[in-house]
């Protein structure tokens, strides 16, 4: 018995076109015009969500309300320890520390080892986290 059976690994490849990589990009970049907008709304719902996973317990972003820690509404360029009513350490209070991105980012990774004596226990390990969040709280302006 003779048997007609072709297998499809010896099948023939031919007509197949073969493109650079680059070339898919190159045909996709207009786009990211388009998409961008998008994209940056879903960082900001992001940073949104993980400010309230992993931040809104001790934190609110809402002016004079503070919770266990202080409210975080426009700490870019605020002195640590300096929000009238909120409770902090002395080592916070003392630390000498004018918030910006690294500061934060610095901070939000291993809050204990920047400020030795902090009450602040919640650490962010995640790099992208911790841009998010970042990116949220610059977001929100407080005028």
């Amino acid at each position: 018995m003779i048997s007609n059976t072709i297998h499809a690994a010896a099948a023939p490849t031919t007509g197949r076109i073969k493109r650079p990589a680059g070339a898919l990009l190159a045909a996709l970049l207009p786009f990211a015009a388009l998409v961008y907008p998008f994209l940056a709304t879903a960082q900001e719902a992001d940073g949104q969500r993980l400010f309230r996973q992993r931040c809104a317990t001790c934190h609110n972003i809402e002016p004079g309300q503070n919770k266990m820690g202080p409210q975080l509404l426009g700490i870019i360029g605020r002195v640590a320890g300096s929000v009238e009513g909120a409770n902090y350490s002395g080592a916070m209070q003392s630390s000498g520390i004018t918030w910006d991105r690294q500061s934060l980012d610095t901070f939000l990774a291993a809050p204990r080892q920047m400020v030795r004596g902090t009450r602040m226990t919640v650490s962010v390990p995640d790099a992208a986290q911790r841009a998010a969040i970042i990116d949220y709280l610059e977001s929100q302006s407080p005028d």
